[in-house]
């Protein structure tokens, strides 16, 4: 429920500061007084008039507008404040403030509880606060998907949880198909380049790869076959430094030896230096280790320039695979071996079949999802149907016919279903689209029949009417001002409205008009409280001799 609105610089209007309770409001005034300005503002303050559109809004000549809505929180609206992060309140406070920069330029932004919000956050919030009903609507009709969403609003939860059941499956379908299709396109591409794919194969069959490591083990045998003399020379040198002996000096082995020697015997007359014994023991032992090491690589170090071409062309045949296809080694046998399976005798059947047996799955589930949905619209429709054909005929539409046209559609996220309206408000006349045949007058009623129809299923936001009973006679617009009453015991109602019939049905009544203080225009907003104010006012919109008379009957009728 809108509790409240504040204003500043919207306008015709400097401040205004307005509180809100439940039922039916309307909100009456004469033209140009800016009775739809309130509606135009709730409509900016939630992701509206964005752009040019918004600066029309704004008072001339200040430099800081501001428009803030306040609204009752719903556990509906707890969790969406939940799941988006924002910080959950006694109520919720939704604020847009606009800056001039300079010249025509302004800067406009929004606030959540005073947490900065985008506009594509409040347009998701919109639908849990407002629903905004103007004269015709022919646009909102001819929305692709529109109808159908009402008629989806009408089957309730159980209805919402079949489309997510269908989305799913829509989505599983999806995924299946594309993954089929991207196969077959490749096997498509792969018979049309069959002999250069088949030419790929042989090169790499003939360059025998088999070892991802192989590359790293030639360069290793490269660089030792490279380097073989000086390799040869380091080799004399350790042995001589430390098993030889160099210069007629004796050998680390040597030294190492008589050092042990000496340790044993100092040992045996200081049993504290056995450990340092030990580790002279160790480091000896160490060094014959090292020296058989040296003696095994000694051996396998050769040097063999032929040995050496053959590797250095191998790794060249290698380089040059990898340079020409963009691949490291492991990537070529990878590309081979999937050549070998693809262009083998069963190539891409494998995997079709797989994928082929997939999709018909997953095409099953949608299908049978979009029965289970189809179904329940089919009852949707038949419900709105009768509830429609109920209130029409008392706002002056007695001939009236309405069906649901619901047809089969190509498969999609929200079923395989379109959904159109068909009416025909006079005998003989056959049905046709309602956005087609309808007359201004008539799209009014029928918009107010139907969210009539829809507030006794999803009362989750506020309704508001700009001048929807416009052009309508006093018998109809009494029809209408019923309506409007007993949805006001639902749901709290804004009727922006010319009709006193209208006016004298609602629970709050709020005048508009304007006032000029100084060579400045003002809007100024009242509350008509007592009988006398709004018998005034119903008055003034009926006109006439006797519109004093018919005000009072009015709005005895009402108490009655």
């Amino acid at each position: 429920m809108l509790t409240g609105l504040q204003l500043q610089n919207i306008a015709l209007i400097d401040r205004l500061e307005l509180e809100f309770g439940s039922g039916f409001t309307v909100l009456t005034g004469e033209t140009g007084a800016g009775k739809s300005l309130l509606l135009d503002a709730l409509d900016a303050v939630l992701g509206g008039a964005q752009g040019s559109a918004g600066q029309r809004l704004l008072r001339e000549g200040s430099e800081r507008s501001r428009i803030e809505a306040s609204f009752q929180l719903t556990p509906i609206l707890r969790a969406w404040l939940s799941d988006g992060d924002f910080e959950s309140e006694d109520e919720l406070l939704v604020s847009r403030e606009w800056k001039r920069l300079d010249g025509e330029r302004w800067s406009s932004r929004s606030r959540l509880n005073g947490t900065p919000v985008n506009r594509q956050q409040l347009l998701s919030l919109r639908p849990l606060l407002i629903d905004l009903t103007v004269q015709g609507q022919t646009q909102l009709l001819s929305k692709p998907g529109q109808q159908r969403q009402w008629l989806d609003r009408l089957g309730g939860s159980s209805l919402a949880a079949l489309r997510a059941d269908v989305a799913a499956a829509w989505q599983g379908w999806c995924e299946s198909a594309t993954a089929l299709e991207a196969v077959e396109r490749e096997q498509q591409r792969c018979e049309e380049e069959r002999a250069e794919q088949e030419a790929l194969l042989e090169q790499l069959e003939a360059a025998g790869l088999e070892d991802p490591g192989e590359q790293e083990q030639l360069e290793q045998d490269q660089d030792r076959l490279v380097h073989g003399v000086r390799l040869q020379e380091g080799l004399a040198q350790l042995f001589r430094r430390f098993r030889d002996g160099a210069d007629q000096a004796p050998s680390l082995q040597d030294h190492l030896a008589a050092s042990v020697q000496e340790l044993q015997v100092m040992a045996q007359l200081d049993g504290s230096l056995t450990g340092v014994k030990d580790q002279a023991l160790d480091l000896e032992a160490n060094v014959e280790e090292l020296l058989r090491s040296l003696d095994h690589y000694s051996l396998a170090l050769e040097s063999d320039p032929e040995h050496l071409d053959r590797i250095q062309e191998r790794l060249a045949e290698l380089k040059r695979l990898q340079r020409r296809h963009g691949l490291d080694l492991a990537g070529l046998i990878d590309r081979r071996d999937g050549l070998r399976q693809r262009l083998g005798d069963r190539g891409f059947e494998a995997d079709l079949q797989r994928l082929r047996m997939v999709e018909q799955s997953q095409r099953q589930q949608r299908d049978q999802a979009n029965a289970a949905l189809r179904q329940a619209r089919s009852q949707a429709a038949i419900d709105l149907q009768a509830s429609l054909l109920k209130l029409l005929p008392p706002m002056g539409l007695a001939n009236v016919r309405f069906e649901v046209d619901l047809r089969y559609a190509e498969p999609a996220d929200h079923g395989a279903d379109a959904v159109s309206f068909l009416f025909s408000a006079n005998p003989g006349q056959p049905l046709a689209p309602l956005v087609e045949v309808a007359s201004g007058g008539e799209m009014s009623r029928f918009l107010l029949a139907l969210k009539t129809t829809l507030a006794a299923v999803d009362g989750s936001s506020t309704l508001l009417f700009d001048e929807i009973d416009a052009g309508v006679s006093g018998r109809v617009s009494g029809a209408m001002a019923d309506l409007l009453r007993s949805l006001g015991e639902q749901r709290q109602v804004f009727c922006v409205t010319h009709q006193p019939l209208v006016a004298a049905a609602a629970d709050h009544h709020l005048r508009i008009n304007k006032e000029v203080k100084e060579g400045v225009t003002y809007s100024r907003v009242s509350r008509l409280r007592d009988t006398r104010e709004r018998q005034q006012e119903l008055a003034e919109l009926a006109g006439g001799d006797q519109a004093d008379l018919y005000a009072a009957s009015l709005l005895a009728q009402r108490s009655a």
